[in-house]
């Protein structure tokens, strides 16, 4: 029953988006409260990154830029100013936003490894400039004791501090639901598969990316914002080009083009290396290199990508029988 309504559901139906809002309010029940922001945050990063990748075709290297970012501008707005923990992660998300505008602008004319290498040259330029600049980003050290203030409320607790951060998250995936569902989502689709064909049709397709990249940068960059407050700090590996890396893996292990399959590709990644850390094991590369390399062989659209599609295979199987038995009905039914 389950499995067919979720069939009838398709990509974003409503059946979905209750089972992801009710999996998210019980995650930190059910797991240690910062592996479960940490999930969260991981899977806005995630479907930011799908919404290029899946639904645009562009895949970018250079995300780390807009996470990490927004992670250091979040933590100075909340050391400097005293403002509130939402303006921050607000501030975090536009400043990720304009970065994006030329970094964007002198990229998305290039497609393919071109545009990879290009947005990886870029991450890797912030990576510096963060390393450098000392007396802003802290260098190595990074930027430490970043406050929670919410007009006196104490969120140092980090179960409290998951309800209120969980917000921005799901604001974040449902604009990127609502982004690939809108007409200018199914544009970035025809782009995505012949970008000519769509430049014949008069759409200005270096135009319609450069969006598509600043959105999926703010959206990363509100998750960056949300991974900052949340652990109190901001460093180094949040710029780095791993990270990036990283986001990549999760799309690819939950299924491109799903944007609900980065979700479960965060939760497996996430959940595998606390596990390994907990565990005592450090090359935690290893084990999530050898299941990414599984998953890839034997899913080769991903987890969710697969389950999507067996879902639609079952309902096609059935349909045939429903359509059978229509005529029958009418026949023994008086008129």
């Amino acid at each position: 029953m389950i499995m067919s309504r979720l069939a009838r559901a398709g990509r974003g139906g409503p059946l979905l988006l209750a089972l992801g809002l009710f999996a998210a309010l019980v995650l930190p029940w059910m797991i240690y409260p910062p592996v479960a922001l940490d999930i969260a945050c991981w899977a806005l990063f995630a479907a930011a990154v799908d919404l290029l990748l899946g639904f645009t075709g562009l895949l970018s290297f250079g995300h780390a830029a807009f996470w990490g970012g927004s992670a250091y501008c979040t933590g100075l707005i909340a050391l400097h100013t005293g403002l509130p923990f939402p303006v921050a992660i607000v501030g975090g998300a536009a400043f990720a936003a304009l970065l994006a505008l030329p970094i964007g602008f002198l990229s998305v004319r290039l497609s393919g490894i071109y545009f990879a290498m290009v947005t990886l040259a870029f991450a890797q330029m912030t990576y510096f400039v963060a390393n450098q600049w000392r007396d802003v980003t802290g260098g190595e050290n990074g930027l430490q004791g970043i406050p929670r203030e919410l007009f006196g409320l104490d969120l140092s607790d980090s179960f409290s501090f998951y309800y209120a951060g969980l917000p921005f998250v799901l604001v974040g995936l449902f604009v990127a639901w609502r982004i690939v569902r809108s007409p200018f989502g199914r544009v970035l689709v025809s782009i995505r598969a012949n970008p000519d064909r769509a430049r014949a049709l008069g759409y200005p397709v270096d135009r319609y990316r450069l969006l598509a990249f600043v959105l999926s940068a703010a959206l990363s960059g509100m998750a960056g914002g949300v991974f900052a407050m949340g652990h109190g700090f901001a460093s180094l590996e949040g710029v780095y080009w791993t990270t990036s890396g990283q986001a990549v893996m999760m799309v690819i292990l939950g299924g491109i083009g799903t944007l609900w399959g980065g979700a479960i590709g965060a939760a497996l990644v996430v959940q595998l290396q606390d596990f390994l850390a907990t565990a005592g094991f450090a090359e935690t590369g290893i084990i999530t290199g050898s299941i990414f390399i599984v998953v890839v062989l034997l899913f080769r659209r991903g987890i969710w990508g697969t389950a999507r599609h067996l879902l639609a295979s079952r309902r096609k199987a059935a349909a045939p029988g429903e359509v059978a038995a229509e005529p029958r009905k009418s026949v023994d039914t008086p008129a």
